[in-house]
């Protein structure tokens, strides 16, 4: 049995995908790295077996039909035999110090006995040919050094929330709520730091800049132009979340807090993808979303619509779409994101 399981979701990724990888050997035999060949075309499957012939105690290839990103976590999560698991992209890297920190964090924990349900620790975003890297931290959300349970959490300033650079699971827990993201959808790491939360009992912040997040291809699922493109996706993916919360007690005042909180962030996104859009078809999507949580739930839809960034996000006329794409244009150049 491993200490923790790192899932790799490779998909042409023969350009970047060393780098990842390298910086997370250093946890030898304590780790295990699941490298997914998600039907590449390039020299990804190759690399991937490579890497297993030459470390074959930590690496361990799987190759499948091509799933999209989804499909590729599903396959990490069967397969893996971590305690803990964390997803890594393959274009993405983590920090060493940290990583020393974060495994002698979870090896203490799993030796006293402890269960750990999710560890959370910062990300920064690596921005290409940006000079301000931004880290995203939890200090003023969470308590760190300790565990602590959800009615120990405040309020998420807006723009940081739990991402899944952020977090590492107990695999088993993935397992125990069933989670299975959608094939061949993008966006859909917004459900995997979402699903399992109402059964994370136990949670630890280690205040350490552990996840680089690289930003700057232009084929990256978040680069503005693809998300355009994407639309559907996204609000795929938007709607699912939107499912799972109008159909689920939550007993945890703040937990309840933090999931609209977040699905609030994620409709707004959706919301300002239409605006940039700007076509007739895009904004009547937009529309057809917050209607679509009218009628699921709608006292979440009035908890969500009339906070800041619903209000934000539905400003009335051409005015009102200027001014919304503004104040994210600026969110975008504080926080660094897309």
């Amino acid at each position: 049995m491993k200490l923790l399981s790192f899932v790799v979701p490779c998909y042409n990724s023969q350009e970047y995908m060393r780098h990842c990888i390298d910086t997370l050997l250093p946890g030898g035999d304590a780790v295990e790295i699941l490298i997914i060949n998600d039907g590449s075309s390039d020299n990804t499957a190759n690399i991937a077996n490579e890497y297993e012939k030459k470390y074959p105690n930590i690496c361990k290839a799987i190759h499948q039909e091509n799933k999209g990103h989804g499909g590729a976590v599903n396959a990490g999560i069967k397969n893996a035999s971590g305690i803990y698991l964390k997803v890594v992209d393959s274009d993405d890297w983590v920090n060493q110090s940290a990583y020393e920190k974060i495994l002698t964090t979870l090896s203490d924990f799993y030796e006293k006995g402890t269960v750990l349900d999710m560890l959370l620790a910062n990300y920064v975003y690596e921005k290409q040919g940006a000079k301000r890297k931004a880290v995203i931290h939890y200090r003023h959300a969470i308590p760190k050094g300790k565990i602590f349970r959800w009615d120990n959490v405040k309020r998420f300033p807006l723009g940081q929330y739990i991402l899944m650079h952020s977090v590492i699971y107990r695999t088993a827990l993935l397992r125990e709520c069933h989670l299975e993201l959608p094939e061949h959808t993008f966006y859909v790491d917004n459900i995997y730091v979402y699903k399992p939360l109402p059964y994370v009992k136990t949670m630890y912040y280690l205040d350490v800049n552990f996840y680089r997040y690289f930003i700057g291809r232009d084929d990256q699922s978040v680069n503005e132009t693809n998300m355009i493109k994407r639309i559907d996706q996204q609000i795929r993916v938007n709607k699912i979340m939107i499912d799972y919360l109008a159909g689920f007690h939550i007993d945890s005042k703040p937990l309840a807090r933090y999931m609209r909180h977040y699905l609030s962030i994620i409709t707004c996104i959706s919301s300002v993808i239409a605006l940039k859009s700007g076509t007739k078809e895009d904004l009547q999507k937009k529309k057809d979303l917050w209607k679509y949580l009218y009628e699921k739930d709608k006292s979440l839809y009035r908890k969500i619509r009339h906070n800041v960034v619903g209000y934000a996000v539905n400003l009335p006329g051409f005015v009102g779409r200027k001014t919304t794409l503004g104040m994210y244009k600026a969110a975008r150049k504080f926080i660094g994101f897309n």
